[in-house]
């Protein structure tokens, strides 16, 4: 296990009632109501949290990648995931399939960019090896 030399932040949240209950943020810039997957409860669930914290920081990781390369982030780049909650054997894992939108990078540089991302990006270096992922160019 890498062991972190210099903290940049710390996200601080505290939440309770587990996937039926709530979750807030220590700044108050985040406050949202949770429910189940795939219920019609007013909440949002920790797989689209996952999501949407990964797909944030993985465009993070492609941006450094094209700044290593000397090029540009289009604009427009996106990142669309998708995490499965489900079971093998009575037990929860998690898979994940991220689709990365790099609207007029080249298709072989666009590929580079998405590989050395999902080396670097600290929500896939953490999921890596736990988590059957897969990367997509859209």
């Amino acid at each position: 296990m890498t062991r972190i030399e210099e903290v940049l932040y710390t996200g601080k949240t505290h939440t309770t009632g587990g996937r039926e209950g709530a979750a807030r943020s220590s700044d108050g810039r985040l406050d949202i109501k949770l429910s189940p997957p795939g219920t019609s409860g007013g909440g949002t669930n920790p797989e689209q949290l996952l999501g949407a914290g990964w797909s944030a920081c993985f465009i993070g990781a492609l941006g450094l990648a094209a700044r290593a390369l000397h090029l540009s982030l289009p604009a427009d780049t996106s990142v669309d995931a998708e995490i499965d909650l489900g079971t093998t054997d009575g037990a929860y894992f998690l898979q994940a399939r991220l689709f990365v939108s790099l609207p007029g990078v080249e298709r072989d540089v666009a590929h580079g960019l998405i590989e050395r991302a999902h080396l670097t990006c600290p929500y896939s270096k953490a999921l890596r090896g736990n988590v059957d992922v897969q990367t997509t160019l859209v």
